[in-house]
């Protein structure tokens, strides 16, 4: 934040070049406020909700997606049809966004489709911090009040008007969330979540209604809630799964939900087994100093002149750029480790225009301060880097432990399938040069948009759907990372550019003999 007026006591971060802290920038998490001030808080840090890209069913591609998807679904042998008649609520409870939409319920028909950001960011970008929050005082009250109130139902009162119709008209709901977000929405103790043994209050959430759970609908509408599966395994899961249509395939699968979370599942119709990685929020722009969400100013995209160290960036809305988001920060750090401008460690080891060096540590220049929306440097530093080699080898390590545990390798994988806002920006070769992602052929891979939306739509159609997304939650073996032997050594041999085994990342030669990069 830059200090407008007023007094603040903050001490100078590293963070901060001396210019910076003499011009008035602070970092809030440093700062007594000793009386009323003004603040100027850049757009990356800001907690816009209704300019966040995300990913729902308001583009051509998102509703092909979706479409193909809930027809694959039905046409499995999951009739449609359900006991209420009018109009549907479908919600997505993501950490960041929550993204809804209304159908028809007797016809299918998407009536109207909207975005927001989840107002609960501003106690924490994950669910740890969250849940943390809740335990203070009123702490559970504020937070169901800032998804509820300020998010949700402001959310369904746009689409109503989207859809002209009343909010008593909605007759029927389903709400997906991860555990804790589900946990945080109706008011239950979320601490269980975090402490050993990781057992959440509950798993499913049967016999709630809009009265109860207080959606502002017609009172007696019943709220279907996706069932969790573990602690941080939750509905969205167990909702994505069912769009994936991996319970009815027979190839070995891998479905990948990258967000503010990110969460694994593996297996076919015979078997699905399923994990979260401790990914951090760096994928969506947080603990990255310049980091922001994918929302217009964002850098999604990056070249690097392999001479010069020249970049050439792809922004968001074809604006001055303000920071720099999730696909941009994998293409960057791709970028600057093939052309050997930083090491295995992520230690910037050249020297050039673009690299700043402090006594504490170097950093890479995306745009000059002359050329940003803000007027400061939108720098990568050392730190930054840092950060995102343990969030992409939490994300691999989670695959290799999973495999580990099944006596399988990494060609043993059939298909991999990536969901969440992050993956439809991600240069999938990048991910996979920089150890991410598993190297396999890309046309091994395929990105299906927001599952846990087109699962929620496909259960508020269908009992049958409904049933079989139980089905899914019960059968699927969770597996605790935090708790399995092995997976710390994976995450330390993952926690290097490609990896500590770099014959993994050189060619999948011996993975059927197609190059990847």
């Amino acid at each position: 934040m830059k200090l407008i007026s007023g007094t603040v006591e903050s001490e100078k971060s590293p963070r901060l070049s001396q210019a910076d802290f003499d011009a008035g920038w602070r970092l809030a998490c440093m700062s007594t406020v000793l009386e009323d001030v003004a603040v100027l808080v850049p757009a990356q840090n800001s907690g816009v909700q209704s300019e966040i890209r995300t990913v729902g069913l308001s583009g051509a591609s998102e509703f092909e997606r979706y479409s193909a998807a809930v027809s694959a679904i039905f046409a499995s042998g999951l009739p449609r049809g359900v006991a209420q008649t009018g109009t549907g609520l479908a919600v997505d409870i993501g950490t960041t966004t929550v993204s809804a939409a209304l159908i028809d319920l007797r016809s299918g028909q998407v009536l109207s489709a909207a975005n927001a950001g989840n107002a609960q960011t501003r106690y924490g970008a994950d669910v740890i911090n969250r849940i943390i929050q809740s335990a203070k005082p009123g702490g559970s009250q504020r937070l169901r009040d800032a998804v509820l109130e300020e998010t949700l139902i402001p959310l369904i009162q746009a689409l109503c008007q989207g859809a002209s119709i009343a909010p008593e008209e909605i007759t029927r709901a389903v709400i997906a969330g991860n555990t804790t977000m589900e946990h945080l929405l109706v008011g239950a103790d979320a601490q269980s979540i975090r402490m050993e043994p990781y057992v959440p209050a509950f798993l499913e959430l049967p016999g709630q209604t809009s009265e109860t759970v207080g959606l502002g609908i017609s009172p007696d509408a019943p709220v279907v809630f996706a069932p969790n599966v573990g602690s941080y395994v939750g509905g969205d899961i167990t909702a994505g799964v069912l769009a994936t249509m991996l319970w009815n395939r027979d190839e070995m699968t891998l479905f990948v939900d990258l967000g503010t979370n990110g969460e694994l599942v593996f297996g076919n119709r015979d078997f699905m087994l399923c994990c979260a990685c401790s990914a951090g929020p760096a994928f969506e722009g947080g603990d990255i100093i310049c980091g922001m969400r994918a929302m217009p100013g964002a850098i999604e995209a990056v070249k690097i002149d392999p001479d010069t160290m020249e970049p050439t960036l792809e922004v968001i809305g074809n604006c001055q750029a303000a920071g720099i988001c999730g696909s941009g920060l994998i293409d960057t750090v791709s970028e600057l480790f093939r052309h050997g401008i930083i090491d295995a460690r992520g230690k910037i080891v050249r020297d050039g225009p673009r690299i700043k060096r402090t006594e504490y540590e170097a950093s890479y220049l995306l745009a000059f301060g002359s050329e940003t929306a803000g007027g400061r440097d939108i720098e990568l530093t050392e730190t930054d880097i840092d950060n995102f080699i343990r969030a992409k080898g939490a994300v691999f390590s989670a695959v290799k432990t999973m495999l580990n545990s099944l006596d399988m390798e990494i060609h043993d994988i059939g298909n991999i399938l990536i969901a969440g806002g992050i993956g439809s920006g991600i240069d999938i070769n990048n991910a996979i040069s920089i150890g991410m992602l598993p190297p396999l052929p890309e046309s091994k891979y395929s990105y299906i948009g927001n599952s846990c939306l087109t699962g929620v739509c496909a259960v508020l159609q269908s009992e049958a759907a409904e049933a079989r997304m139980f089905e899914l939650g019960r059968n699927m073996t969770y597996l605790e990372l935090s708790d399995h032997p092995g997976y710390m050594d994976e995450f330390i041999a993952a926690c290097f550019l490609p990896h500590t085994n770099t014959d993994l990342f050189e060619t999948d030669a011996h993975y059927g003999g197609e190059e990847t990069l």
